[in-house]
């Protein structure tokens, strides 16, 4: 059981996106994300420094819980300098 435990923690770490630095085209390997809604995610971080949690995602126009759910387990958030 702790095998098959590792193994899922393993597999979410090499495909999680953070947001904080993702570029483009890694932002559109999210569920639901196209090129607009990426760029729009793109400015909102440029504008605001960085996002501090998934809840922030919502401030971006286009992005709802919906998303964040199918998401939330791709969804890293590496520290704001």
């Amino acid at each position: 059981m702790k095998t098959i435990v590792m193994f899922v923690v393993l597999c979410v770490s090499l495909f999680a996106v953070d947001v904080n630095k993702a570029s483009i085209d890694e932002l559109k390997s999210l569920k639901g994300l196209g090129v607009k809604k990426a760029e729009m995610i793109i400015q909102y971080r440029n504008e605001h420094k960085c996002f501090k949690n998934k809840e922030e995602l919502l401030n971006v126009k286009g992005i709802g819980k919906g998303f964040l759910e199918k998401n939330e387990a791709q969804l890293q958030f590496s520290a704001c300098k």
